[in-house]
């Protein structure tokens, strides 16, 4: 059986010039890249270059790039040691969970499109606030938040900010010199590079509390031996981001969708989003049950975000733009890569169609 991806959002398969890249590293390159002999200083040589190729697709400088195990990682590294961070309810777990651990943090509301208003931002600032944490765009949805102007309020008022751009890095242009933000994460596995590594912009002159003792690894942001095969991994996926996807695929999808099945909504609509994410509804489906249809016919989607899969509550992205636990429940994702082309949209909406009206008939609840 013939099986098409449509689930980038929560992994890309690894480039074929990622593995080439990393491959040496793995093999002929084994040295330590803090040891002072030629074979460590080989392997500095592939880190720093790599650190390059990464700050020059945020438009970053190389010593403000600092390398971790991931996008967790870095959202958790620019959160952890603040007083009072103000962030959104959308955000991936891996900043609401690090917000929650701190002395107090506040959770601004967005609107149904899944788009945060800056002046709830402005108003939830207090004489304590020392972090805003706003996305760049949602892992879900694919909203792309006012991060320049909300910048703009953080700064005005002498507080530093953070964007998770894990779901944003590889879709859409990133200079986050443009954007004017202090600390900005990515994920090497978003954007066709390595499980397991990732980084944090941090502006020179910003200040961060290292999450890990050890080392002066990383300019004594990050201690530990680096993991240079997956920064070069990671390196080489930043050096392969610039062809952006137009989001054509993705308004056919929607538009196929829209005409061949009733009551289906596109969640997040009216909004500026990703190109490549469409997170649509279909009345009196269990998303469950339709993306294990799918499957079975051979189209991998999802009903949300990875890292909450088998989660018993719906997802809190999508009760956050005002949907019912019922209607989150009947929503999945679909999330395209650079594999896809017209002929697996067409397959996939052909799969939906059947695989939703099947699903109806089995739920007497659906009118």
């Amino acid at each position: 059986m013939q099986r098409y991806y449509f689930d980038h959002n929560a992994t890309t398969p690894i480039a074929p010039q990622v593995l080439e890249a990393m491959l040496p590293l793995m093999t002929e390159i084994y040295g330590n890249a803090s040891s002072i002999h030629h074979f460590g200083q080989v392997a500095r040589k592939k880190l720093d270059d790599a650190r390059r190729q990464v700050a020059r697709m945020l438009n970053a400088q190389p010593e403000e790039t600092v390398f971790t195990s991931g996008g967790t990682e870095a959202d958790n590294l620019a959160i952890y040691g603040r007083r009072h961070a103000i962030t959104t309810a959308i955000e991936h777990p891996a900043v609401l969970a690090a917000c929650g651990r701190l002395e107090s943090h506040t959770v601004v509301p967005v609107d149904g499109r899944g788009v945060v208003d800056p002046e709830d931002i402005r108003r939830a600032i207090r004489p304590e606030t020392d972090l805003i944490s706003v996305m760049h765009a949602n892992n879900e949805l694919g909203t792309v938040q006012p991060i320049t102007e909300i910048a703009k309020i953080a700064h005005d008022a002498g507080i530093p900010f953070h964007s998770d751009g894990v779901q944003a890095a590889g879709k859409i242009a990133v200079d986050v010199k443009a954007l004017e933000v202090d600390f900005y994460s990515i994920s090497a596995h978003k954007i066709y590079g390595p499980k397991g590594t990732g980084a944090l912009y941090v502006r020179k002159g910003a200040k961060v509390s290292p999450l890990l003792a050890g080392g002066r690894h990383e300019r004594g942001v990050r201690p530990g031996t680096e993991n240079v095969a997956g920064a070069v991994g990671l390196g080489c996926a930043a050096g392969l981001a610039h062809n952006f996807e137009d989001g054509a695929l993705r308004d056919l999808l929607e538009r196929k969708v829209l005409e061949r099945i009733a009551d289906a909504h596109v969640n997040g609509a009216g909004a500026e989003r990703t190109p490549n994410t469409t997170n649509i509804r279909f009345d009196g489906i269990d998303s469950d049950a339709l993306l294990i249809a799918l499957d079975l016919r051979g189209f991998a989607v999802s009903s949300g975000a990875a890292c909450s899969s088998g989660a018993p509550e719906p997802s809190h992205v999508l009760l956050a733009i005002g949907l019912t636990k019922l209607q989150a429940r009947s929503s999945i994702r679909f999330s395209l890569g650079r594999a896809n082309d017209e002929q697996q949209v067409k397959a996939l909406v052909g799969a939906l169609e059947e695989s939703v009206a099947h699903l109806r008939k089995l739920a007497p609840a659906y009118v």
